[in-house]
């Protein structure tokens, strides 16, 4: 008969020659349809009422932001909750989302599932958003406020010495060492 058992098992050089493009091709579709799906679940996990769709977040820091000057402007240029605690960056985005999967963790274990329980863990939600700026010297307040734009001149005298660059740049100070508290209560401990 002539049929042996490995050559039973091999499929013709014919299947190989379409295999292979038909494997990269759905390969190249599954790829794109996951990154397509992740990159859709990054961008609706940036967005304010996502921010917001826990009652944690929306009945303490979002009433808070709500009547900061970051939320109510004379020019109407609004920043929201993802402008400032959201890298553009897709790496230092994707570390930012997984440190904030602590809020998740929080709110399933209920230890600040209440106003109170919230303000008693307030200084140190507050002090890891402020560490974080620092080690990046306040990213996301320069992607909005730039310092070649600010227009030094129109700031009162103490102010405009503050925010010279030379001088900011010698004491290592960064945004978030003198406006902590700018969008948020601060917490009863600073």
């Amino acid at each position: 008969m002539g049929w042996s058992k490995g050559k039973l098992w091999q499929p013709s050089k014919r299947w190989y020659a379409l295999g292979i493009p038909l494997g990269g091709y759905l390969a190249g579709v599954l790829g794109i349809a996951l990154w397509g799906g992740f990159n859709a679940v990054v961008e609706l996990t940036n967005t304010e009422s996502f921010c917001i769709s826990c009652h944690e977040m929306r009945d303490t820091v979002y009433q808070e932001y709500q009547q900061s000057p970051h939320f109510k402007t004379g020019s109407g240029v609004i920043a929201s909750c993802p402008d400032c605690h959201v890298p553009k960056p897709l790496l230092p985005k994707l570390v930012a989302k997984v440190k904030a999967s602590a809020d998740i963790y929080h709110t399933l274990m209920g230890t600040i599932d209440t106003p109170e329980k919230f303000n008693a863990r307030r200084k140190i939600m507050a002090d890891k958003v402020w560490a974080t700026m620092e080690a990046t010297d306040s990213r996301e307040c320069r992607s909005c406020h730039l310092e070649e734009r600010m227009a030094l001149e129109m700031q009162d005298k103490r102010t405009r010495k503050k925010h010279r660059p030379e001088r900011m740049a010698s004491r290592g100070e960064t945004c978030i060492d003198c406006h902590k508290g700018i969008a948020h209560e601060l917490p009863d401990e600073v």
